[in-house]
């Protein structure tokens, strides 16, 4: 990483230094929460969760070679020096923001209610073909997440794709004020943690908080396609780049095809050019997504060879639409996480692909006090795209069961038999729910007798 000195990182967060004061100057190369991570160098972050405290585990990072500890009591008689402050992970925020100050690169913050994950790996595959990119690893999104992406950025890193995921008000002021974006990617404004943030309107305010922490002179980029961000006009002064399918957009596709083995193929078209495009993934979507990455090459200099191998060389990421192909069923797993807009986005692609088509559906959490008629109304977006068999798992489940003339279960267990007697060879099965629901274990299921 960048020189970071305890003085330094003691100055970001206001916290009190203890120990030895020759010390002050020594330079940290890495940030650590887990004490099986610390190496030669370390700062140990100490905190306290709900069945581990961070901070019995100090002196054995000293032992391990950690240089310091960023805690909220320093052990007795430490042998190595402490940064003390109020809050552990109130402070790493600050060290984070302070460290990404210390680079002069385009820095891409991407959020939205779909689609950011695989929109971010769209963006590092694209950005990589010209820049050593830096990318948000696995779920690190959150409030403790981001600063630690932002701390585990190397030294030589040209470029940065950081992922914002938020479910209530503030959280992205938060977020934002460390990653200071220099582009600003919006997806998609849907359905989701409506317990906080009421309506689709409470979510296209929540995630705009973004902007108000974007560097001088940022870049827009907003998916033209959703209802909300298409209105907005102007940020900061400055007029957004939309992109998406439709052709009133800057970034627009055309010639969208399944090429029957996995892949889409599109035509990515902008400023009066086309770029052919094979993207390895299913689901149309992805075509947004790869407009999107896109819309940030072409601001940062990209050519148009560049754009389409990036796009090409794409990885799906987890339980994130990944087809699985058993050789007598192919499996979506789209097992991640689920709200009522990501799910129709998943039937659509069900829809369009060939074989018979089962979903195996669960619960959506965090929607709120309109939650059972959002589970319905996806059961009636399910059976309007002509699922042939739909099958649920949990109680708000039920109802998107009824809206889909479907089968309703309690739990994966009472499910199994319905499963094995419905699923037959040459069948395409989607499985989808909410990532609580473990809906990974149907998953295991399928592959085991199919």
């Amino acid at each position: 990483m960048k020189d970071f000195t305890l003085a330094e990182i003691a100055k970001a967060c206001n916290g009190e230094y203890v120990g030895d004061e020759s010390l002050k100057n020594t330079k940290i190369t890495s940030v650590e929460r887990d004490s099986r991570q610390v190496k030669n160098g370390s700062l140990f972050l100490a905190i306290k969760g709900e069945r581990v405290d961070g901070h019995d585990f100090i002196e054995k990072c000293f032992v391990q070679s950690a240089v310091c500890a960023l805690c909220e009591k320093a052990p007795e008689n430490a042998t190595k020096p402490c940064i003390v402050v109020p809050s552990t992970l109130d402070a790493v925020k600050k060290i984070g923001r302070a460290y990404r100050e210390k680079f002069d690169i385009p820095v891409i913050g991407i959020s939205g209610s779909v689609g950011k994950t695989s929109t971010k790996e769209m963006l590092y595959a694209v950005l990589s073909q010209k820049f050593k990119t830096h990318k948000t690893q696995g779920n690190l999104n959150n409030e403790l997440g981001v600063p630690l992406t932002l701390l585990s950025m190397p030294e030589d890193t040209e470029a940065a794709v950081i992922e914002m995921g938020i479910s209530d008000f503030g959280e992205m002021t938060r977020l934002s004020e460390m990653v200071q974006p220099t582009i600003c990617v919006l997806t998609i404004i849907g359905e989701c943690h409506l317990e906080n943030l009421g309506d689709r309107d409470g979510v296209l305010k929540a995630k705009t908080e973004m902007f108000k922490n974007a560097r001088e002179n940022a870049d827009f980029i907003l998916n033209g396609d959703d209802d909300k961000l298409s209105t907005v006009k102007t940020v900061n002064g400055k007029k957004p780049v939309f992109f998406g399918l439709d052709a009133k957009n800057d970034f627009y596709a055309k010639n969208i095809k399944n090429s029957g083995d996995g892949k889409i193929l599109a035509t990515l078209c902008f400023d009066n050019n086309n770029i052919d495009v094979e993207i390895p993934a299913i689901g149309t979507y992805m075509v947004t997504n790869a407009l999107a990455a896109a819309a940030a090459g072409k601001l940062l200099g990209l050519t148009d060879e560049e754009i389409a191998n990036g796009v090409a060389s794409y990885k799906t990421v987890g339980s994130r639409a990944n087809v699985i192909n058993t050789g007598k069923i192919k499996i979506i797993d789209d097992c991640y996480n689920a709200n009522p807009t990501s799910v129709r986005a998943s039937l659509d692609t069900l829809s369009n692909l060939d074989g018979r088509k089962v979903a195996i559906l669960g619960d959506m959490k965090e929607l709120g006090i309109e939650e059972l008629k959002l589970h319905f109304d996806t059961g009636v977006y399910a059976k309007s795209k002509d699922i042939g068999t739909v099958i649920t798992v949990g109680e708000l489940a039920k109802e998107l069961a009824k809206g889909a003339d479907g089968k309703a279960f309690d739990t994966i267990e009472d499910a199994k038999p319905e499963i094995l007697k419905t699923i037959k060879s040459g069948d395409v099965v989607l499985v989808k729910a909410s990532h609580s629901m473990q809906f990974e274990n149907i998953v295991e299921f399928l592959k085991q007798n199919f």
